[in-house]
Order: C-alpha cells, then sequence, then structure tokens
C-alpha cells in the first residue's frame, strides 16, 4: 500500500470507524447518509457511503443502537439511529482503548525517534 497516496489505511479505519460512529451518535441522533458526512466533515474525506451501513447493522442488532422512522421532506422516511445505554458504555469502552493504544504508539514512536534505526543509519552514510 501506497502510503504517501493512500488517504486512510483500511485496516486502521476499520478499527476506528465503530468508535467514530458511536461518538458522533453519542452527540447527535442521526440517519444513516448525515453520519457519512459527519464523518467525512471530520477529515475521511474518501469515505463510501456503504462502509457506515454494515456497522450500524451490527450495532443494532448488538442492541447499542435504536432506531426509528423520521418522514423526511425530500423522499423516503429515515432511519434515525440513537445510542442506547449498553452502546454508551460500548463508546466509553472504545474510546478508553484507544487512547491506551495511542498512548503505546506515542511512546513507541518516541523511542524510535531517539534511537535511529538501521534504516536511518544507511540514509545518512
Amino acid at each position: 500500500m501506497d502510503y504517501v497516496t493512500s488517504p486512510h489505511d483500511p485496516q486502521l479505519l476499520r478499527g476506528v470507524l465503530p468508535m467514530l460512529i458511536l461518538s458522533l451518535l453519542h452527540q447527535q441522533e442521526s440517519y444513516g447518509y448525515d453520519l457519512v458526512e459527519r464523518l467525512r466533515a471530520v477529515g475521511l474525506s474518501g469515505l463510501a457511503t456503504g462502509a457506515v451501513y454494515p456497522v450500524l447493522s451490527r450495532f443494532e442488532r448488538d442492541g447499542w443502537l435504536s432506531s426509528y422512522l423520521q418522514p423526511s421532506t425530500s423522499g423516503p422516511a429515515r432511519k434515525y439511529y440513537a445510542l442506547t445505554n449498553s452502546g454508551e458504555q460500548a463508546r466509553m469502552g472504545a474510546v478508553r482503548k484507544w487512547r491506551e493504544i495511542v498512548e503505546v504508539a506515542n511512546r513507541g514512536l518516541a523511542t524510535a525517534g531517539t534511537h535511529p534505526g538501521p534504516e536511518s543509519e544507511r540514509n545518512m552514510a
């Protein structure tokens, strides 16, 4: 994978997307396409619309989300999603785990930055 031209690593996105969806729904109830637009607005500009709906379905099946239909003036009714209590617990757990892994990554990056590896030493020669 070319990390320079690819906007997001699909593996990283797969890990962070559920947490972001839960966090956005914690802020405000929303329907699927609105969530896609909000995710794009926070920096996931290349996010495919189809990436969000399977996560919403799984969370609803797991009891983390409730849903209701809201009539729309511009087409069919929209399915809005809201966090349940267990969804809020899942969100808090995901954020805690994310912060822990960020701390580990930061320690690893700090260590790597202070001790040049063989690749850096070859480039300096």
